[in-house]
């Protein structure tokens, strides 16, 4: 077994924009004529699709939702979030991520973005970064069936199903790769996918990202890719703490 592909959240990972999404959610809501509930975002939307979100949220205050419904909202959300970005100077792009970039490309690892995000807001981030040519792959709430999302594995499997049939000869498997998570939600999807995941303390506090996660470390910067050689050189399973 060998570490052969990092596969990157989004939201909460790359950026940290999960108070905008709050904030174009219960914007919608509002304009459906419902009443956000924080505590129903923080449950039902962390590390979820936006789908899967407000379809949850809604079906919550007693909607009927169609699927061209759905959609709509999706796109107005979509839209806004982009127009959002062309305001932020610079982008809340967590610190550590070139330099993770780096250590990818000098490991010769295969980079990949999977999130519940729709993709069209995932390539406006990028479009901002000195590294987007980098990533490979971008697999995004767009390449799965509507409303499925987090926690289920299919985002990372998919991930993985397109990286060997892009590249033959790298028979990836899901213990080859890395998944890097800020969320329950976003943990859960990697393990049931096969996927060891290093969890970031950038939403929950550090302790419950450890009890979860295969590794956690308190903020992204802190990684180093040396660190896990052993545990892929050796195939060992087992939960444990980074420390620098």
């Amino acid at each position: 077994m060998a570490l052969k592909a990092v596969l990157l959240d989004f939201n909460g990972v790359v950026i940290n924009d999960e108070a905008i999404h709050g904030r174009l959610i219960e914007e919608l809501l509002l304009e459906e004529n419902l009443r956000p509930n924080p505590q129903d975002l923080a449950e039902y939307c962390l590390g979820r699709s936006d789908a899967a979100c407000l379809r949850e949220l809604l079906t919550r205050q007693g909607r009927v939702i169609s699927e061209g419904y759905l959609e709509k909202l999706l796109d107005r959300k979509a839209a806004r979030y982009r127009e959002v970005l062309t305001t932020l100077e610079p982008l809340p792009l967590y610190p550590g991520l070139d330099d993770l970039v780096y250590q990818i490309r000098a490991a010769q690892l295969k980079l990949a973005i999977v999130s519940g995000a729709r993709r069209s807001e995932i390539e406006a981030v990028l479009a901002q970064t000195a590294w987007s040519n980098y990533v490979e792959l971008i697999i995004s709430s767009d390449d799965l069936t509507i409303g499925v999302s987090k926690p289920a594995p299919d985002g990372y499997l998919l991930a993985i199903e397109h990286f060997n049939q892009r590249f033959a000869d790298l028979a990836l498997q899901p213990t080859d790769c890395l998944a890097i998570e800020d969320s329950f939600a976003g943990i859960e999807a990697a393990k049931r996918a096969g996927v060891p995941v290093l969890g970031v303390a950038h939403v929950y506090p550090y302790q419950m990202i450890h009890r979860r996660a295969t590794w956690a470390i308190d903020h992204l910067y802190e990684l180093s890719l040396d660190w896990l050689k052993p545990y892929y050189e050796s195939g060992t399973s087992r939960s444990q703490q980074i420390s620098a």
